[in-house]
């Protein structure tokens, strides 16, 4: 059975639990909900798996905090014996419009420190990632408040449909390939 590792990305505790840089968590809520599994605190994140279709997804929410992201995703990618082409990243965008959604097979971390600290600690920028568009509407000099401040009102009525379709391309990119799924998904 072809393995993936699912890396949502964001900070553990329930202070952050509800703010725009904790999407990747929020993702992966949706699709271990929608699987009817349960996340458990294991070594360096919280952990859950399910099987689709011959291939097993393994979701990890890291509890080294966004920083440090890198040291969970190289234990897990180690431990179940996962090649980086089988990695999926799900992290927050700045650069991005709310609710834009776009995936890569590569690139830079386009300023985002889980990002950088998963390249630095992987040594390659050749795994995919899900970027979702948070926005910038924030002022000059306000963007970690921004980042770690909860979704707004105009924002809510649509992050569920948003986060769904995060979930949508998340099985897909293990179901049908990195290159469909950014064909079907990238807006």
């Amino acid at each position: 059975m072809k393995k993936y590792l699912i890396a949502g990305l964001g900070n553990p505790g329930a202070e952050y639990e509800n703010t725009r840089h904790n999407i990747g968590f929020k993702v992966l809520d949706a699709l271990a909900s929608a699987s009817n599994i349960f996340f458990a605190a294991d070594r360096y994140a919280s952990a859950a798996r399910f099987n689709l279709k011959g291939r097993q997804f393994i979701l990890i929410k890291p509890s080294t905090y966004m920083n440090l992201s890198g040291k969970a995703v190289r234990y897990w990618l180690e431990q179940e014996k996962i090649i980086p082409e089988n990695l999926l990243v799900i992290t927050d965008d700045l650069a991005l419009p709310y609710g834009t959604l776009r995936m890569r097979t590569k690139g830079s971390d386009g300023g985002h420190n889980g990002l950088k600290d998963i390249i630095a600690t992987l040594n390659t920028q050749q795994f995919a990632r899900i970027r979702f568009g948070i926005g910038s509407e924030f002022s000059k000099g306000q963007q970690i408040d921004y980042v770690l401040g909860e979704w707004n009102e105009t924002e809510l009525p649509a992050l569920k449909e948003h986060i769904t379709r995060a979930a949508e391309m998340t099985t897909s990119f293990a179901l049908s390939g990195a290159s469909n799924t950014m064909n079907k998904y990238n807006s």
